[in-house]
C-alpha cells in the first residue's frame, strides 16, 4: 500500500510541474478542470440523444440508457457521501508543495467524486450506444485527468472513482432488468406525455 502511495505522490508531482510552464496548457485545463464545462457538455450530449434519435425502437433505448445514467449520476452522489463519511483520504496539495489551477475543496479525495459520476453517466450510455459513450468517456477522462494536473485529486482517486462510477452504472443497469415492469411503464409514461 506505501508503494502505491508513494507513486501517486511521484506522478501527481510529476505532472503538476507542468503548471504553469505552458500558458496555453494553463488556460485550457483551467477550462476542463472546472465544475461547469464538462458537466454542461455531458448535460448537452444526452439532451442531443434524448431528441435526436427517430426511430421508435432506438428512442426506447435511448430513454432506458438515459433514465439509467441519471439515476447513477444520483447513487454515485450518495455513494461517494457516505464512502466520505466513513474514510477521509487528505487531497495532495494539503500534503505536497503543488501549484493549484482549482479551488481547494475540503472533502475527501478518495473517491475522486466527478470521475465517480462522469464514468457512471458514460457507462450507463455506452451500454446501449457505444460511440455516443465513447464521446462521453473522452469527456470524463479529460475531466478526471485535469483535476490530477491541478492537484487536487491522486490518480488512485481517479482510477477509483471511474471503477466506482462503472459498477454503480452495471448494478443499476441489472436492476432496471430485475424491475422489468416499471421500466416498461416508464416509457408507456413517457409516450403518453410525448417525450418519447
Amino acid at each position: 500500500m506505501e508503494k502505491v502511495i508513494d507513486l501517486d505522490r511521484q506522478f501527481v508531482l510529476w505532472i503538476n510541474q507542468m503548471v504553469g510552464r505552458y500558458e496555453w496548457l494553463d488556460i485550457i485545463l483551467e477550462l476542463l478542470v472546472s465544475d461547469y464545462l464538462i458537466p454542461v457538455l455531458m448535460a448537452l450530449t444526452l439532451m442531443w440523444l434524448w431528441l435526436s434519435t427517430k426511430r421508435l425502437e432506438s428512442r426506447q433505448s435511448v430513454f432506458r440508457a438515459t433514465l439509467i445514467a441519471i439515476v447513477s449520476v444520483g447513487f454515485s452522489n450518495l455513494i461517494v457521501l457516505l464512502m466520505n463519511d466513513l474514510y477521509f483520504r487528505p487531497r495532495p496539495f494539503t500534503e505536497l508543495d503543488l501549484n493549484i489551477l482549482f479551488y481547494q475543496p475540503t472533502d475527501s479525495s478518495f473517491p475522486a467524486n466527478p470521475a465517480v459520476l462522469s464514468f457512471a453517466l458514460a457507462y450507463s450510455i455506452w451500454q446501449t450506444r457505444k460511440r455516443d459513450g465513447n464521446f462521453l468517456f473522452v469527456l470524463a477522462s479529460l475531466w478526471s485527468f485535469s483535476r490530477v494536473y491541478a492537484g487536487v485529486f491522486y490518480l488512485s482517486d481517479v482510477i477509483g472513482g471511474a471503477m466506482l462510477g462503472i459498477t454503480i452504472s452495471y448494478c443499476l443497469k441489472v436492476c432496471v432488468l430485475w424491475l422489468e415492469p416499471l421500466p416498461s411503464a416508464l416509457i408507456r409514461v413517457g409516450k403518453a406525455f410525448h417525450l418519447i
